[in-house]
């Protein structure tokens, strides 16, 4: 927790520049830079890195899941609150109401966490992450207020915060726009990203491969295909609000058409290929990550270490296999999806000062209390108390959930027909002349 809390701390002390990064892009409340060393954005591209917007809504989720995590109201009340409400600020400012009263509000604009689709319009990661945003902020003011008068006061003052701003950021949160398509029946992953013709994947040589290093970005910006996942991590982070067929049909929709040219992408598409069922699928995106640097897979290792991915190897382990949720108000849910073959999966998690140890076998879930006072979970709708004196406690599992074998067909979604009618194609840009 101490590690979280610093980087945290770090943030906080860059929020002064993200406050006058705002200014410059004419937005009111803070925008923290996609790549900066000392606050100030350092990406030479901005369609693909300042216009990353989603960053101000990763930094508070970042806020909220500490939080959750241990309690340190303090931290809350003295530094994240001041990054809460600056976020906030910025959505409400930089979004929009459209319709004969105030129907929804959306963002345009702005790139989501693909960087082969830019400056889009509600894209659906940077709206569903908005809206977690504009709602955490909200509750952590309320609450501040009721449970922390004085820092609420001197917050109040520090920020200039009016009462009518809260309430405004709750009104723009419950009528966000969320992009979806009846036909398709699934998420664009941007109100024009289906018109677009899909990239295959499946019939580009491997020496075009990455796309970026081989294909000017104007030409991988036509088309339907993905540096690393998008709307599969906002099905990550923000579960709750898509039900388990819609996370199977976006799943299907998207995996084939992502290059995973990212080192970041591996492991959302691992965690959720395990939770809709894709559990040889996980199993070999998990490989991936864990051998991106051990095997230099991404043949650039000696320029340093994929940190992100790194980290993002123990996520695969616990929130894919582990099938652990965290809704960030002290509650951890579990769905387990064991790869086939492994006996058990082991791993400890420290929750408000306990810590806990956790074993995932193919037909039970058990937990045990190492320090601190007790651990709670679901797990698939079972709550479970455990204290110090239990011992360890067994939840009996019914299987490991749906097995799909396989991966998606890639050429399932060729041919099929849009909204107004049009057929969806495939194709492979041809490279021609004295370069080709």
């Amino acid at each position: 927790p101490q590690v979280a809390r610093n980087l945290l701390r770090f943030r906080r002390t860059m929020l002064p520049a993200a406050e006058e990064r705002a200014r410059v892009l004419t937005q009111h409340g803070a925008l923290f830079p996609w790549r900066t060393i000392n606050g100030e954005e350092a990406s030479a591209w901005y369609a693909a890195g300042t216009a990353q917007y989603h960053i101000d809504a990763d930094i508070s989720y970042a806020i909220s899941a500490y939080v959750g995590a241990t309690g340190d109201e303090e931290f809350l009340a003295r530094d994240g609150i001041d990054i809460l409400v600056q976020t906030a600020r910025m959505w409400a400012d930089l979004g929009f109401w459209r319709g004969a009263g105030e129907d929804t509000f959306h963002i345009h604009g702005v790139t989501g966490p693909d960087e082969y689709t830019t400056v889009v319009n509600d894209n659906l990661y940077t709206n569903v992450m908005a809206r977690f945003n504009l709602r955490r902020s909200a509750r952590a003011v309320r609450e501040l207020a009721q449970r922390r008068p004085d820092d609420y006061e001197r917050m109040v003052a520090r920020l200039r915060l009016e009462p009518d701003e809260v309430d405004e950021w709750e009104r723009a949160a419950a009528a966000m726009a969320i992009p979806y398509d009846e036909v398709l029946g699934i998420n664009p992953q941007d109100a024009g990203f289906h018109l677009r013709e899909v990239w295959d994947l499946a019939n580009t040589p491997a020496d075009k491969r990455p796309l970026l290093m081989h294909y000017h970005p104007l030409v991988i910006y036509r088309f339907q295909v993905l540096k690393q996942a998008d709307v599969v991590l906002a099905m990550f982070l923000q579960g709750e609000h898509f039900s388990p067929e819609l996370k199977r049909a976006n799943f299907e929709y998207y995996d084939p058409i992502t290059t995973g040219d990212s080192s970041l992408s591996a492991v959302v598409q691992s965690i959720i290929a395990a939770e809709v069922g894709y559990h040889e699928l996980a199993l070999r995106y998990f490989h991936a990550a864990l051998f991106t640097d051990l095997a230099d897979l991404h043949a650039n290792t000696s320029d340093g270490v994929h940190v992100a991915s790194a980290a993002g190897v123990w996520g695969c382990l616990v929130s894919g296999f582990g099938g652990m949720r965290d809704d960030h108000k002290h509650s951890l849910t579990f769905d387990p999806r064991l790869p086939e073959g492994w006996a058990g999966l082991t791993f400890r998690l420290t929750v408000r000062g306990t810590r806990a140890k956790v074993v995932v076998r193919p037909d039970a879930m058990s937990f045990e209390v190492e320090t601190g006072d007790r651990f709670v979970a679901t797990v698939r709708g079972t709550r479970v108390v455990v204290t110090p004196g239990d011992g360890v406690v067994t939840v009996p599992l019914d299987g490991q959930g749906p097995r799909i074998p396989g991966e998606p067909d890639p050429e399932a979604l060729w041919g099929t027909r849009r909204k107004d009618g049009s057929v969806i194609t495939a194709s492979v840009p041809h490279h021609s002349g004295p370069n080709g």
